[in-house]
């Protein structure tokens, strides 16, 4: 998993709940702390310190992990070069159908190594988008919480569904539905 995603946890996990919360995950979670954002990290430390801040805040690890996609997509969406085609997206659902055309493609691009998520597009309208989402890392949470973050992004409100396709939760489909 890239840094980015560690260094935008640590940060946003100081800036709500305090550098003496962050402190005490870290060490419940043995855990330095020292992560670079174009470094590649094992997914399982964030899960750890997912669980560990649940733990200290007694906030559920579904609705914190939630709660950070929400967040971090914003910064995810600041860190675009300019003159990437996901800045030209008109609405939400364009803007999820380029993550799969362009960001996953970038990033295995740059990262030969990487292994993003993918999600495979069921059906989609003007209204609605069912889509699965396959990720080794099952962090469907995250998912459902930067489809919010984007949702916000657009000024949109997107009813959202997710129905797990295993029991790993490895697979998860999503439903999408506009609000009018």
């Amino acid at each position: 998993m890239k840094g980015i995603i560690f260094t935008e946890f640590l940060e946003i996990v100081e800036d709500n709940f305090g550098l003496e919360v962050l402190d005490k995950v870290l060490e419940l979670s043995n855990d330095q702390g020292i992560y670079t954002s174009v470094g590649s990290y094992d997914h399982k430390d964030l899960v750890k310190l997912i669980v560990n801040l649940s733990k200290v805040t007694e906030i559920p690890a579904d609705k914190l992990q939630e709660t950070f996609g929400e967040v971090v997509f914003v910064q995810l969406l600041r860190s675009l070069p300019p003159a990437a085609s996901l800045n030209n997206s008109n609405n939400c659902f364009e803007f999820i159908r380029h993550v799969e055309e362009y960001i996953h493609v970038e990033v295995k691009k740059l990262y030969p190594d990487a292994v993003p998520p993918t999600f495979d597009f069921i059906s989609e309208s003007e209204t609605e988008m069912v889509m699965d989402y396959r990720s080794a890392r099952c962090m469907s949470h995250v998912c459902f919480g930067l489809i919010k973050g984007c949702s916000k992004h657009f000024n949109q409100e997107v009813a959202i569904e997710m129905s797990p396709l295993n029991d790993s939760g490895s697979e998860v489909r999503f439903k999408l539905n506009l609000v009018a």
